[in-house]
């Protein structure tokens, strides 16, 4: 196959002309071309008068070697990938199947793969199948009347299958984990596109059935998968996993295991505590905190695209950060276009927001969450201070808006006041909403620091801080706040545990922790028979 890189069109091309392209480029007549692939598609934005598809293409032609010889271009090569494998040759034998605790983006790949390579894996999750957890969600943002086990925290598919479902990563990939999870998501219902968009997502909608035909998947391969299973202790041997207990229909549950991968998420803080209380080498990391800000997705989409090509193209994206001289970075996370603000709670008592977009992204407004960088220096050092810190915001985010997602205008919340009405633009929000003081929320030099970003990014997205600016609280759950140490062979001080993901401190977001889960799955594959 021969690669073409940057092939540019105009956003407006047909297919026939991507193939005129192709075949100007090689130079030969579209004739000699049998087939193409589209690689990687971007969107090149920088001069909003001439905005184009940016393209790199595998095609298939007749007489390769002479069709290269002739193109003579540093942007056509042949093309070369990294597949990937899932290693073989454990010698160890295993006298019971290994436990996946969680079944979120890392527990859930982490299991597919040792599924599929005759693990027999069993997957435990705390929450429900993702269709009865819809209807769960649904009905807590219409009563507020909250499920603590079954949320958009914790249930099948985990925090992700609640948000905009992006699947892009900085993470290296050498190995081609990335590009095979891809394939995996789109074995299972996520459209091609993703497997070439330069920033794919696939939205709340579809994710829940890609999912659901994962698990479907596990099972037809032997695996188990347990729902309203919460596991609330382990047993060893010395430092050696010997078994799990869990809560299960209201009865204690003991399942003999040698290996348990603690894919349990960012918010499993009953399951911290647990593993604290047994003597797992755990240590509090940094993470953000903020606010979530809605803006209309009209105003977003003409800053980033011009006001004539706004219209034709999928609702914008945008990506902001900023280092202050205090040494705080101000930046947007989870950023939803065309989405909603989600009452993403999941204690009671407590209060925290999320976003959310559907696969179209035709929501009238977007939003992200503009967060600020803490330390431990800001919450205390012990490994559970993190956990401490996010719950008090939390208590206090619940008590501003008395127990409804407390929302504040950006210029009344710079002035300490409480907004009465909205501006501009009405809020999409799910679940119930109340006016109240968000300003109350942080410390000085926190809520300086929002600001300050806030403005500062108005730089570069014209009218981001306007005073209308919409913004809920308060967003706590960026990343975990605990790190479980793991060794080089990724287990934990008590061997057999592997912690996985980005509730143990090692991903953000769906694709790195569905990485991190294929980690896992790879190092038991090393060193284990199959069952």
């Amino acid at each position: 196959m021969i690669r073409i890189q940057q092939l540019k069109l105009p956003i407006s091309h047909t297919k026939e002309q991507l193939l005129q392209k192709i075949a100007r480029e090689l130079k030969t007549g579209p004739e000699a071309i049998q087939t193409y692939q589209i690689r990687r598609q971007s969107i090149d934005a920088r001069k909003k008068s001439q905005i184009s598809y940016v393209y790199t293409i595998d095609v298939q032609v007749k007489q390769e070697s002479h069709v290269l010889r002739r193109a003579k271009s540093s942007r056509i090569g042949q093309a070369k990938d990294v597949q990937y494998q899932f290693p073989a040759g454990g010698t160890k034998k295993l006298k019971s199947s290994p436990v996946i605790i969680g079944s979120g983006p890392a527990g859930l790949f982490c299991a597919y793969l040792l599924a599929r390579h005759g693990f027999s894996p069993i997957l435990l999750e705390r929450g429900r199948t993702v269709d009865q957890r819809v209807r769960d969600v649904e009905q807590f943002w219409k009563d507020n009347c909250l499920n603590p086990d079954s949320n958009v925290q914790f249930g099948e598919g985990g925090a992700g299958t609640f948000s905009d479902g992006k699947l892009n990563t900085l993470v290296k990939d050498a190995q081609g984990r990335n590009q095979a999870a891809l394939d995996i998501f789109i074995r299972h219902g996520a459209p091609e596109e993703i497997g070439y968009q330069s920033k794919p997502h696939i939205g709340t909608d579809i994710l829940k059935n890609v999912v659901k035909n994962m698990r479907r998947q596990i099972q037809d391969w032997g695996g188990t998968c347990l729902f309203e299973t919460c596991v609330t202790g382990m047993e060893f041997h010395g430092d050696r996993l010997t078994g799990v207990t869990c809560q299960r229909n209201g009865e204690t549950v003991r399942i003999d295991t040698e290996l348990a991968v603690l894919a349990i998420g960012h918010s499993a803080r009953d399951t911290f505590e647990m593993l604290h209380h047994l003597g797992f080498q755990m240590e509090a990391k940094s993470f953000a905190v903020g606010l979530r800000a809605e803006h209309p997705q009209s105003m977003i989409n003409q800053s980033q695209y011009g006001e004539a090509a706004a219209g034709k193209l999928p609702a914008a994206p945008y990506k902001v950060t900023a280092n202050l001289e205090n040494h705080r970075g101000v930046y947007s996370f989870c950023m939803c276009p065309g989405g909603y603000v989600v009452n993403a709670s999941s204690e009671p008592g407590r209060l925290a927001v999320n976003g959310m977009s559907y696969s179209k992204r035709d929501g009238q407004n977007a939003n992200s969450a503009i967060i600020v960088t803490v330390t431990p220096g800001d919450f205390g050092s012990g490994p559970l201070s993190g956990v401490a810190f996010q719950r008090r915001l939390e208590e206090q985010a619940y008590r501003l808006g008395k127990g409804k997602v407390p929302q504040q205008l950006f210029g009344d919340f710079e002035q300490g006041t409480v907004s009465s009405a909205y501006g501009g633009f009405d809020s999409a929000v799910k679940g119930q909403r109340a006016f109240g003081n968000l300003h109350q929320l942080f410390s000085e030099e926190i809520r300086d620091s929002f600001c300050r970003g806030m403005h500062q990014f108005s730089r570069y997205i014209p009218g981001f801080d306007r005073p209308d600016t919409i913004l809920s609280g308060v967003e706590s759950r960026t990343s975990s706040p605990v790190r479980i140490i793991r060794d080089e062979h990724f287990e934990s001080n008590k061997k057999g545990v592997y912690p996985c993901g980005e509730g143990a401190g090692y991903a953000g977001g769906i694709m790195s922790a569905a990485m991190d889960g294929m980690k896992i799955a790879e190092a038991i594959g090393k060193q284990y028979k199959r069952i």
